[in-house]
């Protein structure tokens, strides 16, 4: 039963990548009559379009920059946060703690306004810097609350074993902590990655240059007001998945661990 299960749902997440996929080989006519059929020959003719005929790249180069650097910056800043409030035990460490999970109940997109006036002041308006610094804030709470946890199931013979030997706070961090944190790294970015690279609310609000729009903005070009070429929007929408499936890939090892951690102990 649970292998059905499991199938199951392995074919409704896969079948619509599948329909994505060789949609992006068809022809406007063969997507309007067999949507769900094979192509009856490769038409490349969506790909060129998307990679030679617009400034798709250069939309890709932006968001893989966004996406990295914000990634960056969210697990730098959350393994040194999450490092003192779970090894340290000092006045506000409580407070500060419930201040990161605020973070997390409170939507951002209530103070888009206010976001907007604040970029405006400091010339960051239509700037790739305001979406990295919303990206890294949204993402920093969560990923405190992952490894705050993972921090604290690290024994403290360990340290003491480590402060023995001469280690000092980074050491003890570096070759200690980072290690056995892998799995809460890998968590963290993979659980923000989809996210950021597939947002297009804050792209469409605090980017207007052209040069500047990410793949979610960049891919709204392709859908007509009137008229649609189908097999482009696919193309466009198998070559922006790419980089995700790639990146999960790469991460999923430690991803299961990371799920899996604390589930079985002894």
């Amino acid at each position: 039963m649970t292998h059905a299960i499991l199938l199951a749902y392995s074919f409704v997440v896969i079948y619509p990548l599948y329909i994505m996929v060789i949609t992006s080989f068809k022809t406007n006519l063969e997507v309007m009559t067999k949507p769900f059929g094979l192509p009856q020959s490769i038409n490349l003719s969506g790909y060129e379009t998307v990679l030679l005929q617009t400034n798709f790249l250069i939309y890709y180069r932006n968001s893989i920059m966004v996406t990295v650097v914000s990634l960056l910056l969210i697990i730098v800043v959350s393994t040194l946060a999450s490092y003192a409030l779970g090894r340290y035990e000092f006045r506000g460490n409580k407070l500060i703690y419930f201040f990161f999970l605020a973070g997390m109940m409170i939507p951002i997109r209530l103070g888009v306004l206010n976001l907007f006036q604040i970029f405006q002041s400091l010339n960051l308006f239509d700037n790739l810097l305001a979406l990295i610094l919303i990206y890294t804030a949204m993402g920093i709470p969560f990923s405190v609350f992952i490894i705050t946890a993972f921090v604290k199931q690290i024994p403290k013979e360990m340290l003491e074993a480590a402060q023995i030997d001469g280690c000092n706070d980074w050491q003890i961090l570096i070759r200690i902590y980072l290690p056995l944190l892998r799995p809460a790294i890998a968590t963290s970015a993979i659980y923000h990655f989809i996210p950021i690279w597939n947002d297009f609310y804050f792209p469409l609000i605090f980017i207007k240059s052209d040069a500047l729009k990410t793949v979610p903005l960049g891919t709204a070009i392709f859908f007509g007001q009137f008229q649609t070429d189908w097999p482009t929007v696919f193309a466009a929408l198998t070559v922006a998945v790419i980089p995700a499936i790639i990146f999960y890939l790469i991460m999923s090892k430690q991803f299961i661990k990371g799920l899996t951690a604390g589930a079985v102990k002894g």
